[in-house]
């Protein structure tokens, strides 16, 4: 009943004599002779490697001859040939069969993974076919945004310039305006669009035009506006940290600060007091907290300025950003705390 079990068994079974020279074939099941294409007489008789042919693995050869020598069980892959000559591979497991006096035969079960094979063949061509499309896909999407990057460059560049350009035409007509409320009005807007003009220069020297470092402008700010003070009476000191915002920041942030410190310097210190104006700035749960102070005559000691607008507009850039303001005596001097929501820098 085993034997016709054996026979009947759709996978490939061959037995060979241990004993016989050159452990031939003694018997194969009708599934081994129809995977092969040989007849029972062409098999029984001979040793398996009649399957090898030029694509057989040699060392997998090598370590199935070891197995047989220990008479070990061995489970393993090897590419064989049919007798028409096409090549399959062959999953087999061989089973040394002992009785009294040793290893009397070898059984091997077999299955046909050449299947398998293509499809792993094929799987890796879908996948290398994938990566060529992902790496060409990736290539374009880099050279599209290097064209973005450097027309975002370009842009900033040229507005910088033209901002520039728009300063400088302010000051000349400044210059040539007599004194009074028409002059300080255009020497107020010629330094307003040169702290945007700052912003924007540092926007195209990083090389990344979707982040504005809060601590480089304030540095640059800094070394400006302490250029046109005399050191002795006046300065403006910063302790700000390099926090990166979003691009669309930039501007605001700008104004913002530009506007705080000039009123400050304008308005805090009359009658040629001394003094000093600090510029704070932190990242917070929040987003980020802004401080900026004085130590001059404070809110109530200020001169009146009918034609300013400085404070309506310091407030106007803060609830476009949606930040909050307060405006406080500091005893002596003025305190001002905005607190103001960040946007992801992307």
């Amino acid at each position: 009943m085993l034997v016709d079990a054996f026979a009947r068994s759709p996978s490939p079974m061959v037995i060979t004599d241990a004993r016989a020279p050159d452990n031939p074939v003694a018997w194969a099941n009708a599934a081994f002779l129809q995977a092969t294409g040989y007849a029972a007489e062409e098999i029984v008789g001979r040793n398996c490697r009649m399957l090898q042919g030029p694509g057989t693995d040699r060392s997998t050869v090598e370590r199935i001859r070891a197995a047989v020598h220990a008479a070990e069980p061995i489970s393993i892959e090897l590419l064989n040939y049919r007798k028409d000559g096409t090549a399959f591979w062959n999953a087999m497991t061989i089973t040394p069969v002992s009785d009294g006096d040793g290893v009397a035969f070898y059984y091997a079960a077999q299955a046909d993974m050449t299947h398998v094979h293509q499809f792993e063949v094929t799987l890796r061509g879908t996948n290398d076919e994938l990566e060529r499309l992902v790496d060409a896909r990736t290539h374009a999407l880099s050279a599209a945004l290097e064209q973005k990057t450097a027309l975002l460059h370009e842009v900033d560049h040229r507005v910088k310039n033209n901002l520039q350009v728009i300063s400088s035409l302010m000051l000349l007509k400044a210059r040539r305006t007599p004194e009074g409320e028409a002059r300080d009005a255009l020497q107020s807007m010629a330094e307003r669009i040169g702290a945007l003009s700052t912003a924007h220069r540092l926007l195209y020297s990083e090389g990344d035009c979707a982040h504005f470092n809060l601590g480089e402008f304030a540095a640059e700010f800094l070394a400006d506006m302490n250029a046109g003070l005399d050191p002795e009476r006046r300065r403006v000191e910063a302790d700000v940290e390099p926090i990166a915002v979003a691009a669309a920041m930039a501007a605001p942030l700008a104004l913002l600060i530009h506007e705080l410190t000039a009123n400050a310097l304008r308005h805090a210190f009359p009658d040629e007091r001394e003094g000093r104006v600090s510029i704070a700035a932190r990242r917070n749960a929040g987003g980020m907290h802004l401080t900026i102070r004085d130590d001059g005559v404070g809110l109530a000691g200020a001169p009146p300025n009918p034609a300013g607008f400085g404070r309506n507009l310091v407030e106007m850039v803060v609830r476009q950003m949606r930040g909050t303001i307060a405006w406080t005596d500091a005893a002596p001097g003025t305190n001002v705390e905005i607190d103001i929501p960040l946007q992801t820098a992307s």
